[in-house]
């Protein structure tokens, strides 16, 4: 008996590769079985343990919990959760800037980029000097920067301070300057950690346009972090809800949300 296929066996079988690769291709994020968690060593324990020569208590805080999810290319997907949810650890792992301690994340080779007050500036050196370094982690080279830089000082409306060491600037103005940085160098992947929410109420509002701007385009894939509903509402396509490191629910903004407010009231 023969085993040769036929050549409309061959068709469905390579049709059937086709779509396995599309979809393979179309996934832009992909996050299997994550866990991240913190050693906290009481202070307490450790003066103990160096006058009694004892080990001191380490206490382990999971902060992400076998968390498992994908965001196709192009999709702009919220994320809502109490304080302490897990929710900006997740985002520095997607990042790179935390190692999980177990399971994968995959971005498919695209590049990535964090908007978050407190990471990856130098506070000793200027804002300028810091679009420069920041520009570098991105993997964009000083010439695309450089052509760039009026661009971004504008956006960010800092004025004078722009050559002042960030150390001296307040959290709004440090929010300004790291959205005007990704919003103007632009990855294929942004994290958007709750700076749409920081800044004077111009900002906001011109923050909140570029963010729309940004988006628009289909090839760019967007986490929000944010507890504003009516910014997840207005810009994101699915919503996923954290709580306390693992992930409650999933899927369209209105029903998550809803179940959301119901669960904090």
């Amino acid at each position: 008996m023969s085993t040769k296929m036929t050549d409309k066996e061959q068709m469905s079988k390579t049709e059937e590769k086709n779509m396995i690769d599309n979809a393979t291709e179309d996934i832009a994020i992909e996050v299997k079985n994550l866990c991240i968690g913190y050693k906290n060593i009481q202070a307490y324990s450790i003066k103990k343990s160096l006058l009694k020569f004892k080990k001191s208590h380490v206490e382990e805080f999971q902060a992400v919990k076998d968390v498992s999810f994908t965001v196709p290319k192009g999709e702009i997907l919220g994320i809502i959760g109490k304080n302490g949810s897990g929710k900006s650890t997740m985002l520095k792992a997607l990042a790179g800037i935390f190692n999980p301690d177990k399971g994968s994340i995959d971005l498919k080779g695209h590049t990535v980029s964090l908007m978050a007050i407190g990471v990856g500036f130098q506070t000793e050196v200027t804002g300028r000097e810091n679009i420069l370094l920041s520009g570098m982690l991105l993997g964009f080279s000083e010439e695309e920067i450089r052509a760039k830089m009026p661009e971004i000082i504008e956006f960010a409306d800092l004025g004078r301070f722009i050559d002042m060491p960030v150390k001296t600037y307040s959290s709004g103005m440090h929010s300004k300057l790291a959205f005007s940085i990704t919003a103007i160098l632009e990855t294929e992947i942004m994290l958007v950690d709750e700076v749409l929410s920081v800044g004077d109420t111009k900002f906001k509002k011109k923050s909140f346009s570029k963010m729309k701007e940004l988006i628009s385009d289909k090839d760019r894939t967007v986490i929000i972090v944010s507890h504003n509903n009516d910014t997840l509402k207005a810009l994101c396509d699915k919503v996923m809800w954290m709580h306390e490191g693992e992930i409650k629910m999933i899927g369209e903004p209105e029903a998550v949300l809803e179940k959301y407010e119901e669960f904090m009231q």
